[in-house]
């Protein structure tokens, strides 16, 4: 309820009272309708008139939610267990008015003032009684189109409401819970994603506020970059990850990593898709690129340094190779040479020596001391071969005009058994 109608209510009360019989039991509620906002108080403005001879000896206010004397009282003057947000106002003559701090939606309804006198019958209720209307503050909100989301470089205003009254101008703007401006409207122009945030507003030196009105700005990437998990130098079991990262509105919906290939002046494009994070295969210059429906920012170039596998060993591992590699081919020859390993046979120093040749075959037998063997017993022996070389005495042979089997020679001729 505003200041100047309550001022202007005390204003017309001696016309009020002289509508009034003197000395006639009589309440009057000068405002039937009252409209109030949610947690900021109200006046409830009342006149009474008794008979001169009573003394008005207790006042009453009572919440009516069915018969007023049965309904629940929110002020008695005789009592101290009344809610001390209800404070009366008036007097024991002629003004009953009654004041309402912090009022909610329980308080709404119909109020009516009652009071007792010295007189046994001296009592008076005055109904029917006002009625309080508790409102919120309204917030509407007009951008140029009205309809799509709020972008980057669009312009907001935001009006407070009060339905109870429409031209008060009294009014404080908050944005998540802090004060930033007066007056019924707040202009937000070219906002950015700062602007974004919640908006209340109440009324002047009343702490309750208006419904909340969240302000969601939305832009393209910002602040991309790439972080590296674990080391920029390693070796392939380093595990290297890179981590792309952007503040969007909406959220990134796509990452795009691209490697810059400085020798042949080539870039290479690896799209993996709405996950930020990347393995990379070797070492190179690297940057990824952001991408939400507004637009998109490419990060900073990121070096990777990624040795080759052996490189950590150095010198330690062409030595060690090395000296395996001849060790193998040592025993490979080895090995070789014994497969080919035959026995080595003198050779005749002319051809007497091999005139003077002695042939023997001979079949092969167990050691007749330890075990007789049956010669057709165990199948077909394997036949061996011998040489046998001796040289002659120089002694001429004599001369004969017939010839002679020369004994020399030693033929030996051993056939199988037929079993």
């Amino acid at each position: 309820m505003r200041i100047e109608n309550i001022k202007l209510i005390w204003t017309l009360m001696p016309v009020f009272l002289s509508g009034v019989d003197c000395g006639t039991w009589r309440v009057v509620y000068p405002q039937r309708d009252i409209c109030v906002v949610n947690g900021s108080f109200v006046v409830i403005p009342c006149l009474f008139d008794h008979p001169y001879n009573l003394r008005v000896k207790n006042v009453m206010w009572y919440h009516v939610k069915s018969r007023p004397v049965k309904s629940p009282l929110v002020y008695d003057s005789s009592s101290n267990k009344v809610p001390t947000r209800f404070q009366y106002i008036g007097d024991q003559k002629n003004n009953c008015s009654l004041k309402m701090d912090q009022v909610d939606h329980n308080d709404a309804g119909k109020y009516v003032f009652r009071f007792t006198t010295n007189s046994e019958n001296g009592k008076w209720t005055g109904r029917p009684g006002p009625t309080l209307k508790i409102v919120d503050l309204k917030i509407f909100s007009t951008r140029p189109d009205g309809v799509r989301a709020t972008e980057e470089g669009d312009s907001v205003n935001l009006t407070c409401v009060n339905v109870c009254d429409k031209h008060s101008s009294a009014f404080i703007w908050f944005k998540n819970g802090e004060p930033i401006n007066e007056g019924p409207v707040l202009y937000l122009n070219n906002v950015s994603s700062t602007n974004s945030g919640n908006y209340t507003c109440s009324l002047r030196r009343h702490t309750e506020t208006s419904g909340v009105l969240n302000i969601d700005v939305e832009y393209g990437p910002k602040n991309t970059s790439v972080s590296v998990r674990g080391s920029m130098e390693g070796d392939f079991s380093s595990n290297i990850t890179l981590i792309c990262s952007s503040h969007a509105n909406p959220p990134v919906e796509n990452y795009t990593w691209f490697k810059i290939d400085d020798e042949d002046d080539n870039v290479d494009i690896m799209d993996v898709g709405p996950w930020p994070e990347f393995l990379p295969a070797d070492g190179g210059q690297y940057l990824c690129s952001a991408t939400n429906k507004h637009g998109s920012q490419n990060s900073s170039v990121v070096t990777v340094k990624i040795r080759k596998y052996w490189a950590p060993f150095g010198s330690d591992v062409i030595i060690i190779a090395t000296v395996a590699v001849l060790l193998i081919v040592i025993a490979v020859v080895t090995l070789r040479r014994l497969h080919k390993k035959r026995i080595w046979i003198p050779k005749p120093e002319n051809e007497d020596d091999i005139q003077n040749t002695d042939y023997v075959n001979w079949l092969p037998y167990a050691n007749n001391h330890t075990q007789e063997r049956h010669p057709c017993e165990g199948g077909t022996e394997e036949v061996v071969y011998s040489t046998v070389y001796y040289k002659k005495s120089n002694t001429e042979l004599p001369t004969d005009s017939h010839p002679r089997v020369d004994e020399s020679v030693i033929y030996i001729s051993v056939s199988e058994a037929n079993c």
